[in-house]
């Protein structure tokens, strides 16, 4: 399955407001690289040692819905667009860090933020 979808998170779609309520959401892109710049995150290890204590959850793959990376790698929405089929994610594991587009169907974690 594809997503395409020419928009940031809807405020109405976004899970963290969903479940959590009002005044609650996903981090935007700028916030996920702000904070990896200024806590010099540059593998899992700065994720899981921060106060946020993100863990290696692993993703859903978009086309057969199986987990990949449990145990080694974790993956965090944003609610910032790539474009109509990708949007902005947190990615780290063992071995590096990256804060870049991967496809809006994967099933990855979320990180809810309130204002």
């Amino acid at each position: 399955m594809f997503f395409s979808e020419n928009s940031n998170w809807l405020t109405a779609n976004d899970p963290c407001a969903i479940l959590l309520g009002s005044g609650w959401r996903l981090p935007t892109f700028t916030e996920w690289t702000n904070v990896v710049s200024s806590e010099g995150w540059t593998n899992g290890s700065g994720p899981w040692n921060s106060v946020l204590k993100m863990h290696a959850a692993g993703y859903l793959y978009f086309s057969n819905g199986s987990l990949l990376s449990s145990g080694s790698s974790g993956y965090y929405k944003s609610s910032t667009q790539g474009d109509n089929t990708f949007g902005w994610s947190l990615a780290f594991g063992p071995s590096g860090l990256y804060v870049g587009a991967y496809n809006k169907a994967d099933g990855m974690s979320a990180r809810c933020l309130r204002d």
